[in-house]
């Protein structure tokens, strides 16, 4: 790391690159998802709208299906862990090992919210197919946004003193 490098500002630029990299894996993860729908018949899952309905404030019924929420609860969870994505980046954390642990992260965060609200119910009370499809779809999302992150953010600010943590 050179010494004349602005750590903010590319932490904030590689945030933004990020965010980019993170819609074009939501896009990839959606065009999988709904091929995959096809094939399988699921229907489309609204569990993200109401999650983010009642992250602000509502209480959607349990059946609620509104579209444009659950598109921008899909978009924005992917721009903001997009946006980790490509700080990862820039700080050194990348390749496929990086995208495994996105991979975990994009789970992790859904599950969080979804369960955290009372909208979800924990994966394992899943029957064991809807795991692996959640799993597969978050897997393609981190590939995708991984790929793209780190093709557009140089590892700039990757610290390169030791070989171990300590």
């Amino acid at each position: 790391m050179s010494g004349d490098v602005d750590r903010p500002a590319g932490l904030r630029r590689a945030a933004w690159r990020g965010a980019a990299a993170g819609l074009a894996g939501v896009a990839a993860m959606t065009a999988a998802e709904k091929l995959e729908q096809r094939v399988t018949g699921r229907p489309s899952s609204y569990v993200p709208a109401r999650t983010l309905l009642t992250l602000t404030g509502h209480r959607p019924p349990d059946d609620a299906q509104p579209p444009v929420p659950n598109h921008a609860m899909h978009w924005g969870t992917g721009a903001v862990l997009g946006a980790l994505r490509g700080i990862w980046s820039v700080t050194g954390l990348r390749g496929p090992r990086a995208s495994l642990a996105h991979t975990v992260v994009r789970l992790a965060t859904d599950q969080t919210l979804e369960n955290a609200t009372g909208m979800g119910a924990p994966p394992s009370t899943w029957p064991l197919g809807e795991q692996v499809v959640d799993v597969a779809h978050k897997a393609v999302y981190a590939l995708v946004t991984g790929v793209v992150a780190d093709r557009i953010v140089a590892p700039r600010l990757a610290v390169r003193t030791s070989p171990v943590s300590r």
